[in-house]
Order: structure tokens, then sequence, then C-alpha cells
């Protein structure tokens, strides 16, 4: 079947992803957060010019050079089993070559392997991780989209480049069909004890909007300096709730798990159709014998399941299998819900025009890892988003 694809108005684009389940990294809001790059909505449409599928592409401008780089991160949001992978793929690299685009990178929402939480249980051990275990399902549509990006020229990201990309590795917890009752019963022990205690200590999980953000953020600052990551500013939390809700009433979430009137435990989930995602979320290092994150996630569980959505995503998964592998104990929470574990397809590059491209990844990859070049870039920030806002390009979508 014959594809074509070109900008879509952004009613109709909001209109085919709410039916189905999407990355919000997908949705058309993404793109306010995101303030530093232009955007395009884009469409894929049949011969008798119904919309197939839909995307968000985000470029990014290389400096002097009046080029860009652009980037898919899980998406597009498209029925991959029904259409041949170069239908898709072709129309979409010439529309990003026509944009001046020195490379596309492309990360699609297709979970190529699937683990059973059991499978991984007993593979734990010294040494272990998730590429020593044989997957208990293989998805024959991820396999041969991976095939014909393989031999049509693309090739795997690098790993931790500090360029935008997908999530390579997730927990999903199956939700459709199922009551609160099986989703529960499905966890391990440790985690229905953990709920239970919850309970009985009086933790009480309640819904917030953009005031309680504060209190988000506390908590996830907390987790960031206990785990180690940078984290984002609280601007950027503000700018992801106000683009979100603007976007629809329902797309973002703010659950405070509270003990004797403290916030413990904070999480955002965002939904598109009927896939709903654990965004952001942190928990206090104090009192964790009361199980502050064990009692909003069941709370979540239990508003996703009573507003009939299809699967919650936990959002990102290390390798490691190994106790001893400091990662080890988030794999261990998030497995203990009962989901499946699930490697995706992937980031995928295509080099539109080579030595551009390889400069740029330079570029990028240096700045990732050196902490006085990022400082300085991101000292530079005020200035950047001026010019975008004022200099971006005509056919950017970025400020609808």
């Amino acid at each position: 079947m014959t594809l074509t694809v070109g900008p879509v108005a952004r009613e109709d684009y909001l209109a085919f992803i709410d039916t189905r389940p999407v990355s919000y990294l997908q949705c058309p809001s993404w793109s306010s957060v995101k303030d530093r790059w232009a955007a395009e909505h884009l469409g894929w449409r049949d011969e008798a010019g119904a919309l197939a599928g839909v995307g968000l592409v985000l470029y990014r401008e290389l400096p002097l050079t009046g080029r860009w780089l652009a980037v898919v991160a899980e998406g597009p949001a498209i029925a991959w089993k029904d259409h041949a992978p170069r239908d898709v793929l072709d129309p979409l690299v010439e529309h990003v070559r026509r944009r001046r685009a020195v490379g596309l990178r492309l990360g699609p929402d297709l979970p190529l392997h699937r683990w059973r939480a059991s499978t991984l249980k007993d593979a734990v051990g010294a040494g272990r991780h998730l590429g020593n275990v044989p997957a208990d399902v293989t998805d024959p549509v991820a396999d041969r989209l991976m095939k014909h990006l393989s031999c049509a020229g693309w090739t795997r990201s690098p790993e931790d480049d500090g360029f935008y990309g997908s999530t390579a590795q997730s927990v999903r917890i199956e939700l459709a069909g199922r009551t609160p009752a099986d989703v529960l019963a499905g966890m391990n022990q440790q985690w229905r004890r953990g709920i239970r205690k919850a309970e009985k200590a009086g933790v009480v999980v309640e819904t917030g909007g953009y005031d309680d953000l504060a209190d988000f953020y506390r908590v996830y600052r907390d987790t960031a300096e206990r785990d180690g990551f940078p984290p984002q500013t609280f601007a950027y939390f503000q700018r992801v709730w106000s683009a979100l809700a603007d976007e629809s009433e329902e797309r973002i979430r703010l659950y405070l798990g509270r003990h004797g009137g403290e916030v413990l435990a904070a999480m955002l989930v965002v939904r598109v159709g009927g896939l709903a995602g654990y965004a952001y979320g942190g928990s206090a290092t104090h009192r964790r014998e009361v199980y502050p994150s064990n009692a909003v996630h069941w709370r979540i569980l239990q508003d996703l399941l009573a507003d009939g959505a299809e699967v919650y995503d936990l959002r990102g998964m290390g390798p490691a299998l190994d106790p001893d592998d400091q990662r080890f104990g988030l794999v261990r929470f998030k497995l203990g819900t009962g989901g499946d574990a699930v490697r995706f397809i992937g980031d995928w590059d295509l080099a539109l025009r080579p030595l551009l491209f390889r400069a740029a990844g330079t570029a990028l990859l240096l700045r990732h890892r050196s902490p006085a070049l990022r400082a300085a870039v991101q000292s530079l920030g005020p200035l950047v988003r001026r010019r975008r806002h004022t200099g971006a390009p005509a056919w950017s979508q970025s400020a609808e």
C-alpha cells in the first residue's frame, strides 16, 4: 500500500492518538516541553487519503549550517503489522531530507523481546543481565522492521550519546480484561506486603495539580541525589504540566502519597489512548518502612483499571540481573509488580549527509561527557530559546 507523508492538523493528530495506545513522547504537546527544538506533526495517509499513522518529528538545529538533526522518539504511531517497513519509512526519510536534515533518528514504540517476571526471577544471579536470558516472546513484526532497518542503511544509535531518544527497555503491566484482584495476585509477595503495610500505617494517596508540583519536586530531587542521576529543573516540570494539561484534561495526573501529612512519594503519570506511562517520580529517603511508593503505584493501577486503560508502562529498566549491581534494586522493584520486561527495537540512525551527521554526533557526545561544556551550553539556554521562538522555520508547528 502506497503511503504519503505530510503535515497534519493538530486536531486530526489528537483524534488519531487518543483512540490508540501511544507513547506520550508522540503527543503534539511534547514539542512545547522540548522547547529548544522545532517540530512537525506528520501524518501518513493511504491512497484514499485516510490517516493511517501520525508522528511527532523534533528537529535540532546545527549551528551555522542551516541544517537539522531529526528525531522521532517512540514513534511513529502506526500499525507496523499492516504496512511494509519501506512504505512507512521511505516517505518519512524524503520528507525530513526536504527539511534539510543531515540525519534521522527513529525509535518505534515496538517491543522486540518480552520476558515474564517469573522468567527473570529465576535468572537472577552473579554477573547476569537481560542479554543472558532467552526471551519468552519475540515479536515477528518488530523483528521484520529491525531486519529492514539493518539492510536499508540504518545503524543502531550509540548508547548513552547524550542525544534525545527512546526508552530501550521497560516493564509493562497488561491491564486489559483484568480486575484489581487479578493485578494484585500477579504481584510478588513483597509487593503485596508493602501495600498492606502502607494501608496499615495510614499512607493516604491523593491526586494533585500544578500547585502541588513543589511537593513532587522535593521527593524527586531527593531520589536524584540518592540514585546519582542529574535532575531536571523545577521549571521543566512546570512546563511539562502546562503543556500536557492544556492538551487534554486527562493527559497528565499527579499522585501524592502522604504519611502524617508529609508527601513521601509522588509520581507523574501520562496517558495517551490505552497506554499510561509513569513519566517521573520519586520518594523520600526517610520513613521508607511505610512503603509509600507501593501505595502510590497501587492507587494508580486501580484508577487505570477503572478508566479502561490497557497498559501501565513503568518506563525504563536497566539490564542488570545481578543482586550486587546497584541498579538491580530498581529492576527488582518494578518486576515485583508482576509486569513483563520488554526490550524495544531501540533507536536507529540514518545518515543523510554523512560527514555533517558524524560531526554533529561527535559534538553531542563530547558535550554529554564534559560537565564544563554542558554547563556552558546550558548557560546559553535563554539566548537559544529567544532565537528558537523568534527564528523558528516557517514549517515548524511547535508554537501551535
